[in-house]
């Protein structure tokens, strides 16, 4: 008999995630099940939560709250920059993605929403921000803690796409996004 899983356990979980309207944001299908050690926050809380209580080949469908996933739509992450601010080429555009820099050195994807003479409007919400969210989940996986099995997810989790190598358009594409992309 499986043990239910608790936090601190490593899993590996399938998954399908849809908009409200059914269209499929992310899956694992055709790659490798999404690994992460459940409650440490390496996936959004939701997702995390979800699969606390499951079991070895349990399957379910949940969906998350704004809340539960990325969170509403910050008005104060949407700015706007003078024209000059930004390279020369290529010409702004709507819809155009961007790389932007914290302080911390982090890289944090940025979407163009506006251009006007002399200023451009960016926005750094995470693109799955203010949406709810479904998921299609599988556990396939359940790892003693600390087992030599174990990977360290470096999706999207709470923040954004930038630790994984797609653009924000392509978030959650990557083996190790939990849906996001994230």
């Amino acid at each position: 008999m499986s043990e239910t899983i608790k936090k601190g356990d490593s899993v590996k979980v399938e998954y399908t995630g849809k908009l409200k309207d059914g269209t499929v944001f992310d899956s694992s299908e055709g790659r490798s099940p999404l690994s992460f050690k459940v409650g440490s926050g390496q996936v959004i809380p939701g997702f995390d939560n979800a699969i606390e209580g499951m079991k070895k080949d349990e399957s379910k469908t949940i969906t998350l709250s704004v809340d539960d996933a990325y969170g509403p739509i910050r008005a104060e992450l949407v700015q706007v920059f003078p024209r000059d601010k930004l390279p020369e080429k290529p010409e702004p555009q709507v819809g155009m993605m961007l790389v932007m820099q914290a302080p911390t050195g982090q890289q944090i994807p940025a979407k163009i929403t506006k251009v006007e003479e002399g200023n451009v409007t960016i926005d750094i919400n995470h693109p799955l921000a203010g949406k709810e969210l479904t998921f299609e989940l599988k556990v396939v996986g359940v790892n003693e803690p600390g087992s030599e099995d174990e990977e360290e997810c470096s999706g999207c989790g709470d923040d954004d796409c930038s630790d994984c190598d797609d653009s924000e358009e392509d978030c959650g594409d990557c083996s190790s996004c939990s849906g996001c992309s994230h």
